[in-house]
């Protein structure tokens, strides 16, 4: 009982330091949509404004702790923990730190997520993202 105690304890201890190590610093706050209002009705250009709490918003390529910057997926969901949030036309990269934008959506409902992530583009995870619906006119 007590080897089995010990090893199991060894166990989670090594994988501790293996997340540790990783370089992949996890985020405490959260990510928000300041506009739109989930279930909005809109025009394009949509404007989309952007908050953090917790970390401070820098530019890609700063890996200051605490820090990231804003990603929106179109009609996409949270990138899991650590993964780098692919660029293309349905995940934009604000990298210089930007907290506001306009976007061209065509008209239909659509799903916007908001994702923070470290300056490697690397995910904080759903827990550092919010996904609204929003209904483009």
């Amino acid at each position: 009982m007590i080897q089995t105690f010990t090893k199991r304890f060894f166990q989670i201890a090594a994988g501790a330091v293996l997340i540790a190590g990783s370089g992949m610093v996890h985020a405490a706050g959260s990510v928000s949509f300041l506009q739109p209002a989930n279930g909005a009705t809109v025009t394009s250009p949509v404007h989309l404004k952007f908050a953090v709490s917790g970390m401070r918003v820098a530019p890609a390529g700063d890996m200051s702790e605490g820090t990231g910057h804003h990603h929106l997926l179109i009609d996409g969901g949270p990138v899991p923990t650590g993964d780098v949030v692919p660029a293309n036309d349905h995940a934009i990269h604000y990298g210089k730190g930007q907290t506001e934008t306009d976007v061209v959506l065509p008209p239909g409902a659509h799903t916007l997520t908001l994702q923070f992530a470290d300056g490697a583009h690397r995910s904080y995870g759903p827990a550092m993202s919010q996904t609204i619906k929003v209904d483009v006119k």
